[in-house]
Formats: C-alpha cells, structure tokens, sequence
C-alpha cells in the first residue's frame, strides 16, 4: 500500500509540475510570465531540464513569452539562490 502511494504521489507531482513548466503554454505573447513566474522557473530549472530531456521537448528551462528584465532577475535570483538560499548575512561558526 506505501509502494502504491508513493507511486501516485510522484505521478500527481509530475502532472503538478508540468501544467507550469516554461514553454508548456501557460504564458503568451498577450500575457507574459513576469517577476515571480521567473522566480518559480528558476527553482524549478532542473525539474524542467529532465523533463524536456525524456518526456516533452516543448518544455524549456526558460519561458520565452516573458516581461523582459524582471522575469530575468526572478529567474536568475532563483537560480542562485535556491530555495531560502538568498541572504544577506550568513551565520558563521565561530572557532572557539
């Protein structure tokens, strides 16, 4: 029974997943994606390389139908920060 959950509880997250994938629709020439669709897109950037890789190749990394700069800051703040990753100060161990 936990096989057969967790089973299904992959496929509902793929099926998630993909309906907000860039490239999958969600966004066109008349409604781009903006600041936090480039944030969403980057968290999601390896979900999504794998996914073009075995399943769909209209699937991107990157939407294309975009709002320009702020979609890209979203994006690439994303990317490099991860989830929770962002932060101006960093607690460090303090030898002691």
């Amino acid at each position: 029974m936990k096989k057969l959950s967790l089973i299904a509880g992959v496929i509902i997250l793929m099926i998630a997943l993909n309906s907000c994938m860039p490239g999958s629709g969600s966004s066109s020439v008349k409604d781009p994606a903006g600041f936090f669709m480039g944030i969403w897109h980057g968290w999601i950037a390896p979900f999504s390389l794998l996914w073009s890789l075995f399943f769909d190749h209209s699937v991107r990394i990157y939407e294309t139908y975009n709002t320009g700069w702020w979609y890209d800051f979203g994006f690439y703040m994303a990317i490099l920060g991860g989830f929770g990753g962002i932060a101006l100060s960093r607690n460090k161990k303090k030898d002691k």
